[in-house]
Parts: structure tokens; sequence; C-alpha cells
């Protein structure tokens, strides 16, 4: 696929969430003045970052991963000479759940497909899901979930199958883990240092 025809799908994409009145978050988008956050990065990135849900500073920018969680995600970028601009980052949900909390399975369900066509356009290399419903969501797409916790799996490398080929997916601990647990930042750092040997 084209560079040109890349951007042309993702716009559609774009232009769908945006319009996506049949979401059970369309309402509170609507009266908190909240924008969609559909990603940003490279259409032909060869990692894609999979997030949850937008926070508050996401959902009145419109870019994924903006807030603090962001800022330690760019950290862990510069740290393994990644720039931002070579990735793609995303979430499964589109819309800001209220208070920033966890989405929920009728949340995930409407919005998978648009996030499974951004898979299909990106054609990534590495699908590094952040976070464990984005991990469950994944694994389970692909077929390779054996039902263990994050905590377990973080930072493994699951060789799955996609449309286009071969594809590698490594769960991750969201960023925002790591404000809380500093545990989990040694953690991120050496998971990261992994995703970049298996590039």
């Amino acid at each position: 696929m084209s560079e040109d025809k890349r951007h042309e799908e993702m716009k559609k994409i774009r232009d769908e969430v945006v319009a996506f009145k049949k979401s059970p978050l369309y309402k509170y988008r609507v009266s908190q003045k909240n924008l969609p956050v559909v990603g940003e990065g490279s259409h032909s990135a060869k990692i894609m970052f999979v997030g949850e849900a937008p926070g508050k500073n996401e959902a009145l920018t419109g870019r994924p991963f903006c807030g603090q969680s962001g800022r330690v995600l760019d950290e862990l970028l510069v740290s393994i000479d990644i720039e931002r601009k070579d990735v793609y980052i995303t979430n499964i949900v589109k819309d800001r759940p209220p208070e920033n909390r966890d989405p929920l399975p009728e949340e995930i369900e409407a919005y998978a497909p648009f996030l499974v066509r951004q898979i299909e356009i990106i054609r990534p290399k590495i699908i590094a899901p952040l976070g464990r419903f984005s991990m469950r969501y994944i694994l389970g797409k692909f077929g390779v979930d054996n039902g263990e916790t994050i905590g377990k799996i973080h930072g493994k490398v699951f060789e799955a199958e996609s449309t286009y080929g071969k594809v590698k997916i490594m769960p991750m601990y969201h960023p925002a883990a790591s404000l809380y647990h500093p545990d989990t930042r040694k953690s991120l750092n050496s998971d990261f240092k992994k995703l970049k040997e298996v590039l």
C-alpha cells in the first residue's frame, strides 16, 4: 500500500470515529467538549503501541499519550534511540471514559474494529500493547492469549500470524503505572531495551 493510500485510509478512520454517534462514549465526549483520539505517528511504522483509552489531556488535545504517561513513553523511546514520529501510537478505545475509569467490554468491542483497520493499514512488525486491557484484546485477537497476567508476561514476545504475514506482540506495562509504582519503570526500561533488540 502506498503512503498516500495509507494516509487516505487513516483519514477515513478518523472521520468515522469523529462521527461515531453509536459509541457508548459519544454523549460524554460531546458533553465534556472532548476530542476523540484516533492515533498519531508514522503510517508505515515498524512498531505500533496500543494503549487502553485516552485520559483528560489526550481528550483535550486529540493526541495520544500527551500527558504524564506520554512523557514517560517519550523518555523510554529516547532511551532506545527511536523517535516518536517513527512509531505509531493509538488506543483501543478512541474516546475518554468518564473519570478516566477502565474501559468497559462494550466500549472495547465498539472501538476495536477501528484498531483492527489501523493495524491492517500500518502493517507493523511489532505490536506493543500497553496495559492489561490492551494486552488481553490484542493477544486474544491474534489467538495467542495464554491467560497469564501482565505481571507474568510483560516483555515476552509472542509470534502471531496476521493477514499481512508474521507479527510479533510484546505486551508491556502501561507507562502510567510507573508514575505510581516505581518498580514498573525498571520493567519498562528493560522491556524497551528488548523491544529494540527484537526490532
